[in-house]
């Protein structure tokens, strides 16, 4: 998608999200490293307030949506960033004060979980689903360079002088925000059917009855999101525990930037063909690509581990597009409430990784078995799908039973 065919609006926005993970990432990495060695705060103490921290940051996208229905999304995102330069802000004399700067975390953590849904709601505003995809998938790679570009560039100032870099940060995320004042006022409408029930009949004509399972309400994208960000969780948390003691940090490093790249790359230019597919297909694409790479990345080695990288990043790219397109195309609802709704779909599947993640990876070390534990990922990214597809079906069935057509079947 070129330049060309977007607006100022929309480029500012793009611009912005690289702008604001660059930020973002600049610090929220080293927030343990911060907690504990400077703070003295426990493990245990450090650990519970990220987990929360993270499920307010991805389940509080509810609230953004809800907030965006009632005062617009050009003021949701207004409100969103001057949360989060205020949580910057409070970083500072949070060095001196464990409890602001636990705070300062929180406050930084509900201003994401109310920008997102407005701004993606915003990018796709009056945009026909032509456009919807290459507009979605470029503002997850503005959004996922900002994130490979954060943590090297903090780097050198984390430790040394960590106010300056707090308060550099919180300047950078002022300066965005009144960027966005000038931003037009847009109307938040649904990009989706108005007719669910129409809308599933037309599926289930075109392509039969698992497709039509797939599409017939708002649960299967939802669900699916789950599973997906649950399965890469895995991979997003483990991945250095595994692979630095059998590798190098550095050879660690370049594989997430590899990641990164391949990701901001390839995510645009496969756009257009993912939003063809049929949602089964990338579904299977998507969770088979997943599977094989935590399957490869059992194999240990740098080649193992790049290959597995490289698979679950395909992975990646086409569930996560795919599953918002699908959640937007299947709804009648708000453009921001369904990104507010993937958005706690996300926190549900990253929470619970979190909880499973750490005793399974804690039993396969201690049996001495570590890439076992890749094998059972690999598992459940084929099992956890097949079953979700099973259940769907099975209600579908269900309430075809109890319908009004059922009743006057010839018994």
């Amino acid at each position: 998608m070129g330049s060309r065919t977007l607006t100022g609006p929309q480029l500012f926005l793009l611009g912005g999200s690289f702008l604001i993970t660059l930020g973002s990432f600049a610090v929220l990495p080293y927030m343990s490293v911060l907690l504990h060695d400077r703070f003295g705060l426990g493990l245990g103490v450090v650990g519970a307030v990220l987990a929360v921290a993270s499920l307010v940051q991805f389940s509080g996208g509810v609230v953004g949506a809800a907030l965006a229905a009632r005062i617009g999304l050009r003021a949701t995102m207004l409100v969103a960033l001057a949360v989060r330069t205020a949580g910057f802000a409070a970083f500072v004399p949070g060095l001196t004060r464990p409890v602001v700067a636990v705070a300062a975390l929180f406050l930084v953590s509900c201003g994401a979980a109310l920008y997102l849904p407005a701004n993606k709601a915003y990018l796709v505003a009056g945009c026909g689903p032509e456009r919807r995809p290459g507009l979605l998938a470029a503002s997850g790679s503005a959004f996922n360079a900002g994130i490979a570009l954060g943590p090297p560039a903090a780097a050198p100032f984390v430790l040394t002088s960590p106010a300056g870099l707090f308060t550099g940060v919180a300047v950078l995320f002022a300066l965005v925000g009144a960027g966005h004042v000038l931003l037009p006022s847009v109307a938040d409408e649904s990009v989706g059917v108005k007719d669910t029930t129409a809308e599933d009949k037309t599926v289930e004509d075109r392509t039969g009855e698992a497709a039509g399972v797939a599409a017939g309400s708002g649960l299967p994208p939802f669900a699916f999101t789950v599973l997906a960000v649950y399965v890469f969780m895995f991979f997003q948390h483990y991945l250095a525990l595994y692979a630095v003691p059998r590798t190098s940090t550095a050879f660690y490093g370049a594989v997430l930037m590899g990641y990164a790249i391949l990701l901001v790359v390839a995510q645009p230019l496969l756009a257009r063909r993912l939003a063809a597919l049929p949602y089964a297909t990338a579904l299977r694409l998507g969770f088979g690509a997943m599977a094989a790479g935590t399957a490869v990345l059992a194999l240990g080695g740098r080649a193992g581990i790049a290959v597995g990288a490289v698979l679950l990043c395909l992975g990646e790219i086409v569930l996560f597009l795919k599953n918002d397109l699908e959640a937007l195309a299947r709804s009648a609802a708000p453009s921001a409430t369904v990104f507010g709704r993937q958005r706690l779909a996300a926190g549900l599947g990253a929470f619970a990784a979190a909880v499973v993640g750490g005793q399974l990876y804690g039993v396969a070390e201690r049996a001495a078995a570590v890439p076992v534990f890749w094998l059972v990922v690999s598992a459940q990214a084929v099992v956890l799908p097949a079953l979700l597809v099973v259940w769907a079906r099975g209600s579908a069935r269900r309430r075809a039973g109890d319908g009004p057509v059922a009743a006057h079947r010839p018994r």
